[in-house]
């Protein structure tokens, strides 16, 4: 609204300087008083179509038509009333100029008193001529010449309210359109958080199962030590993987060591079988990955690869940048597994499908299968740092 009425302004002003109108500093302050009227009726115009911004587009349509009349003729009826003593004044200056007298009645008549020599209509020989004649040069209006002077001016500014109007709901109409987009947003990252919060909640009672399980059969077969050992152990390994959000990713570092802790328990169950590796670079370790997305991975080495055999397995996990892409690979050298030979199989390889799709889309992919030596499981995903 400031916007369109300094423009009114100054381009009112410009039009004023280029036709070259008398008394331009007289009219100025008479031409901000009318702009200050304008914008507190566009105010108050604007305070009423606001009642309409959650109305169907033809009722917002009526509304402008409608409420910017009577703003555009109060408009109109201030310009008049303020600018009314500028004629007369206007007149003065002209007669001044060029000497001839003026004066105005009380009706409002302005008249100019003419000598002889610029009284061109008469006979010259003619002796009753009077010496000096009067013209009216501005009658005083009468009550509908005002009105038509008034229409004439509300037709301009009516225009001018209309046009502003329309870019009114127009930009409505754009905030509207980001309000709902930002509102969808919202809610599909809502759902994506309780997708990927319900997706990691379903590692936890599982791999806590199993950790139960294997301390009973550590107390059973009376290996107290091993068994305290174990429990101080998962404390460590809880302690850290509750201490992260859900949702939230991070970094490869912590990720790395916490799988260690799980590596630890599981060495204690399987202290004679189970060799773990881990490679990680230095320039990978503030790396970003969803938490806890490897413990599937590497619990299934566990399970298909170290349980089942009388030897030592190693189960290596290793992170490596591939054009700007993080690769991390989970492998052992076990026999592998039918049971997941093909990715897309399996709980934990479902489980970490889920989440990667749900936080990277197609961004991400998942390969898993046997190879020459055992079994491997890679994943790739962007790779993004902290800023």
């Amino acid at each position: 609204m400031v916007a369109l009425w300094l423009c009114y302004f100054l381009l009112t002003t410009l039009r004023g300087s280029i036709v070259g109108l008398e008394l331009q500093y007289e009219l100025l302050w008479r031409r901000g008083v009318v702009t200050l009227a304008g914008l507190a009726t566009t105010l108050v115009l604007w305070s009423l179509l606001r009642l309409f911004d959650t109305r169907a587009l033809w009722m917002k349509v009526l509304a402008a038509l409608l409420l910017a009349l009577p703003a555009a003729i109060l408009v109109a009826q201030v310009n008049q009333v303020v600018f009314a003593p500028v004629q007369g004044k206007v007149a003065e200056k002209m007669a001044s100029e060029r000497g001839v007298p003026i004066r105005r009645d009380a009706a409002g008549n302005i008249f100019i008193e003419l000598p002889p020599e610029q009284n061109t209509s008469a006979d010259p020989m003619d002796e009753d001529l009077p010496t000096r004649e009067v013209l009216i040069y501005k009658s005083a209006p009468d009550g509908l010449d005002s009105w038509r002077m008034i229409v004439d001016i509300a037709i301009g500014r009516y225009f001018l309210l209309l046009a502003w109007a329309s870019l009114y709901f127009a930009l409505l109409a754009v905030a509207q359109v980001k309000l709902a987009e930002r509102r969808e947003s919202l809610f599909r990252r809502q759902a994506k958080e309780a997708e990927l919060r319900s997706l990691r909640y379903q590692v936890n009672p599982h791999f806590l199962f199993n950790s139960l399980n294997s301390l009973s059969a550590l107390v059973m077969t009376g290996k107290a030590d091993r068994a305290e050992e174990m429990i101080q152990t998962l404390s460590s390994f809880y302690r850290h993987s509750l201490a992260d959000d859900t949702t939230s990713d991070v970094d490869l570092a912590d990720e790395f060591a916490l799988q260690q802790h799980y590596l630890e328990i599981e060495a204690i169950r399987f202290p004679d079988r189970l060799v773990s590796e881990v490679d990680l670079p230095e320039s990978l370790k503030d790396a970003r990955i969803p938490g806890m997305i490897l413990q599937p991975l590497i619990e299934n080495s566990v399970k298909y690869a170290v349980a089942p055999m009388k030897r030592p397995v190693t189960i290596r996990v290793a992170a490596a940048e591939d054009y700007g892409r993080l690769v991390i690979t989970v492998s052992d050298d076990g026999p592998g597994s039918k049971d997941i030979a093909e990715p897309g199989f399996g709980i934990g390889l479902a489980n970490v499908r889920d989440r990667l799709k749900a936080r990277f889309g197609k961004d991400a992919t998942i390969a898993a299968g046997p190879t020459d030596t055992g079994y491997a499981t890679e994943i790739r995903i962007p790779l993004r740092k902290h800023d």
